[in-house]
């Protein structure tokens, strides 16, 4: 039977969830979406939330909230969303792209830096937009150091905090704004949508000025319902994706094929499990398909994987965008299914 690269965790709990909201009178934003807004504040602890129907909305309000100017420049990973590229011309931003390094696929303040010294003349870095690509956490406090503006997009890197925990979920957030996708293949899921946050009072109030935006910008009270169980579910969803990826990692160390590493003092939240190969893609795929296993490049649809960004000035984004593949990893894949894996990763060419 074919193992599929992506699994939505979604169980009786959100489809009850799903079929309640269904009956109520309005599926509409309302007040599930309220409630989803209160439910993310105690996992995030942040001042002020919109609940958007999708991350471009989010991306483009938390640009408007930043009050940038036409040709501004946006300093970006290669390897971040696509769909990125869309919001940036909708503005009249000039994206600024910055490499990644081969041990992790997040920018740094080093090439960050490099990036401004190679900007265009009379285009001037308003905005960073952090992309934690794959669920590794990127160098934010350095990166805010810099003393520009940062949106962090935390939709990859999101994970619970451990039962006896004091601290907010997930990666520390550094930045003015951050972005919690909420997309098919995003760490939560509402079958689409955002949560766009603020962590203090002073850069909430920015938000506040979206708080009458037209209701077809919103998040519906369906969406909303699924994505305040995945919030609850989702630290016993975390151990399965640990348990799945120690036995990917041990698979993995019999191959030449690269693992990414994450920062020190950060565990990794296993949103993926990605390799860098060694060896030509279609030859790797090819041999996961006669096992009946989905794999797929990791970053097909980034800036780099589309051809946006420039090769030149981000040849290590480049390059892995054309060498790393994702094999399958979430919390539905059974035990038979997480060892054929093991056993292709560990047979790989």
């Amino acid at each position: 039977m074919k193992i599929e690269l992506y699994s939505p965790t979604i169980r009786r709990k959100e489809m009850d969830a799903v079929l309640t909201a269904m009956v109520e009178d309005q599926i509409g934003p309302g007040e599930r979406s309220r409630l989803l807004i209160q439910t993310a504040k105690e996992h995030l602890r942040f001042d002020y939330a919109l609940a958007l129907r999708s991350p471009a909305t989010a991306l483009y309000l938390a640009l408007k909230a930043l009050d940038l100017k036409d040709g501004d420049g946006v300093l970006v990973s290669a390897l971040s969303p696509r769909y990125y590229a869309q919001v940036f011309a909708d503005l009249r931003l000039t994206p600024l792209y910055c490499d990644v390094s081969f041990s992790i696929p997040c920018m740094s303040r080093e090439t960050v830096e490099k990036a401004i010294a190679a900007k265009p003349s009379g285009v001037e870095p308003r905005c960073i937009v952090l992309h934690h690509t794959l669920g590794f956490v990127p160098e934010s406090s350095s990166i805010a150091a810099l003393g520009i503006p940062v949106i962090e997009d935390i939709s990859q890197s999101y994970s619970p905090p451990s039962a006896d925990s004091q601290e907010a979920a997930g990666p520390a957030i550094h930045g003015v704004f951050a972005i919690l996708g909420l997309e098919e293949r995003d760490m939560l899921t509402s079958g689409g949508g955002a949560l766009l946050f603020a962590m203090n009072r002073k850069d909430g109030s920015a938000l506040r000025n979206f708080s009458n935006i037209p209701p077809e910008y919103c998040l519906p009270d369906i969406n909303a319902a699924l994505a305040a169980v995945q919030f609850r579910e989702a630290a016993k969803n975390m151990i399965k994706r640990r348990e799945i990826a120690h036995a990917y990692t041990q698979a993995s160390l019999r191959t030449k094929h690269k693992r990414f590493i994450s920062l020190d003092g950060i565990e990794y939240n296993n949103y993926a499990f990605p390799l860098a190969l060694e060896t030509g893609m279609k030859d790797v795929a090819a041999y996961a398909r006669k096992k009946e296993i989905i794999v797929e490049s990791a970053f097909e649809q980034s800036l780099a994987g589309a051809g946006i960004s420039d090769s030149v000035l981000c040849p290590a984004s480049h390059s892995l965008s054309l060498r790393t593949v994702l094999f399958p990893l979430y919390p539905r894949l059974n035990v038979e299914d997480a060892q054929r894996v093991s056993r292709l990763i560990m047979t790989l060419p």
